[in-house]
């Protein structure tokens, strides 16, 4: 039976997220039917994380198993044609029958996308949190630098995590764009809490527009207390960029242990 790995792109504003819900559209359930319609079978995907409502992105990574043997153009052509037109296969691949694109993956790269104009942008109100008071930039670059490493990053987890603990490592945090314009957080690491991304990127903005100094950011770390750090950024400016992966499954340690990864979305 083969197990396809299915790369995919999504905007995600009109759906309740990735995982099947009974308030929404999710991002699964779609390409569930469309899959279903292209295999005559219905299959179950899985993938290597959960996104949230309004969340985006360009390598959300999915597998299922099927009867069916088809070309892999049937996947990233055929396929298409049935997807509604915000989410699409950029990549199919088979895979050995073991691989779990959750507990497979080496880490995930996430960019945040602000939007710094002094006015609303009609073309990024669905893709960027727009911030509209001035940001100094290189201050946050400097204050990410405290954020990087093997840590407990309790502080900023939701209140909801159900993560066991909240050791990771951020390998790169990365601040991109320039004031008055578009600015990126660039975040890759081997696992994420519950909004881990977007408390480190709402804590850098408090930052950026002067009401922090940069070593605050490494209190907040060091304090492991959410109520310390900055507001959670919004969802529309988050996109998960990119799964990465070996030859098989990681070490399980504990910062990236693949059932203790909660999820970023």
């Amino acid at each position: 039976m083969p197990r396809l790995k299915l790369t995919l792109e999504y905007e995600g504003t009109r759906y309740v997220g990735w995982q099947v819900q009974p308030n929404g559209p999710s991002l699964q359930a779609a390409l569930e039917d469309a899959l279903a319609r292209l295999l005559g079978e219905r299959v179950s995907v899985s993938s290597a994380g959960r996104t949230d409502a309004g969340v985006h992105a360009t390598g959300q990574v999915a597998c299922f198993d099927t009867t069916r043997v088809l070309p892999m153009k049937a996947y990233t052509m055929g396929l298409n044609g049935m997807l509604p037109e915000d989410l699409a296969v950029v990549d199919a691949v088979e895979v050995v029958e073991a691989f779990d694109p959750r507990r497979w993956s080496m880490g995930k790269r996430y960019r945040y996308r602000l939007s710094n104009r002094r006015t609303r942008s009609p073309l990024r109100r669905t893709t960027h949190w727009e911030v509209f008071a001035p940001l100094d930039v290189d201050a946050m670059r400097r204050a990410a630098a405290h954020l990087v490493g093997r840590h407990d990053y309790s502080a900023f987890r939701a209140s909801d995590c159900q993560a066991k603990h909240a050791v990771r490592e951020v390998r790169s945090l990365q601040v991109e764009g320039e004031a008055g314009d578009a600015v990126a957080f660039v975040v890759e690491g081997t696992a994420f809490l519950k909004h881990m991304v977007r408390n480190l990127v709402g804590t850098l903005v408090e930052v950026g527009k002067g009401r922090r100094p940069e070593a605050w950011v490494a209190e907040v770390l060091a304090s492991r207390d959410r109520k310390r750090a900055g507001p959670t950024a919004p969802p529309q400016g988050l996109v998960l960029e990119q799964v990465f992966y070996g030859d098989g499954p990681p070490p399980r340690t504990p910062g990236g242990a693949p059932d203790a990864d909660e999820d970023e979305g």
